[in-house]
C-alpha cells in the first residue's frame, strides 16, 4: 500500500488560502482529499452566499460530481493553506472497487452529509435567531469542534461564516452572540467561538424551543 508521501508525490497539490478548487455549476472531473488546511464549501441562494461547511484534514470533497456526472452543486475555496490529493474519476473508481476501506468511508461520508443537511433544515425552520445561532454553533462543534484542556470547545468559524450558515445577518448574529457572551456560554475569539458551557447552551436551547411551541 502506498504511503502518504508516495500518494502526495503522485496526486498532491499545495494550495494557498484563497484558491478556488471548484465553482458551483462547473463540470467536475476530479475529487479532493484534504491532508492539511481548511476548505469552505458555499452555495449561492436568493439571500446571498451560504456557507454549508468548513472542512478540515481527513475530509474529502467534490466526489459527487464524478459519481453522478453532474455539475458541481457548491463552490469550494481554500481558507487556510492546504495540502490536497487530487483524484480523477478513473483513479477514484479504481480505488473504490479495489479498496473496501475507501468504499466504506465514502458511504459513511455520504450518510454524514445527509445528516448535516437535515440539521441545516432544522436550523432554518426556527424563527428565533437565538435558537438558530445555538443550533449552528452546536452543529459546528460536533463536526469540527476542537476540545480544549479546560473542557470548553473551540469552533473555528467566523461570525460571517456562522451568519451565512444559519440565514441571519451579521448584526443579528452579533446580537445573539453578545447575549450568549453575557451569559458566559460562548466567547468570540480571533480563532473562532469558544463554547464555555455546552450543557447550559443545550438547556437554554430547550427553553427557547419550548417557548416557541407555546407561542406558535
Amino acid at each position: 500500500m502506498a504511503t502518504g508521501d508516495q500518494l502526495f508525490a503522485r496526486f498532491g497539490r499545495t494550495c494557498p488560502a484563497g484558491t478556488v478548487l471548484f465553482e458551483e455549476g462547473a463540470h467536475g472531473d476530479s475529487m479532493f482529499v484534504l491532508q492539511s488546511g481548511r476548505v469552505r464549501i458555499t452555495k449561492a441562494s436568493k439571500d446571498g452566499t451560504k456557507t454549508l461547511a468548513v472542512l478540515g484534514p481527513g475530509e474529502f470533497l467534490g466526489e459527487m460530481a464524478i459519481l453522478n456526472n453532474k455539475p458541481r452543486t457548491a463552490t469550494a475555496v481554500v481558507v487556510e493553506d492546504a495540502r490536497l490529493l487530487v483524484i480523477d474519476a478513473k483513479t477514484f473508481e479504481a480505488m473504490v472497487v479495489g479498496n473496501v476501506e475507501i468504499a466504506v468511508r465514502l458511504i459513511k461520508k455520504l450518510a454524514r452529509r445527509l445528516d448535516n443537511a437535515d440539521a441545516l433544515i432544522e436550523i432554518l425552520m426556527h424563527r428565533d435567531p437565538k435558537a438558530r445561532v445555538i443550533l449552528g454553533l452546536s452543529r459546528e462543534a460536533e463536526t469540527s469542534g476542537i476540545e480544549q484542556e479546560d473542557g470548553s470547545v473551540l469552533v473555528p468559524l467566523t461570525r460571517i461564516g456562522l451568519a451565512e450558515q444559519i440565514g441571519l445577518t451579521s448584526d443579528e448574529t452579533a446580537d445573539v452572540l453578545a447575549r450568549l457572551g453575557r451569559l458566559n456560554m460562548v466567547d468570540e475569539t480571533e480563532d473562532g467561538f469558544v463554547i464555555t458551557d455546552r450543557q447550559r447552551l443545550v438547556e437554554f436551547l430547550e427553553f427557547l424551543e419550548m417557548r416557541e411551541q407555546f407561542e406558535a
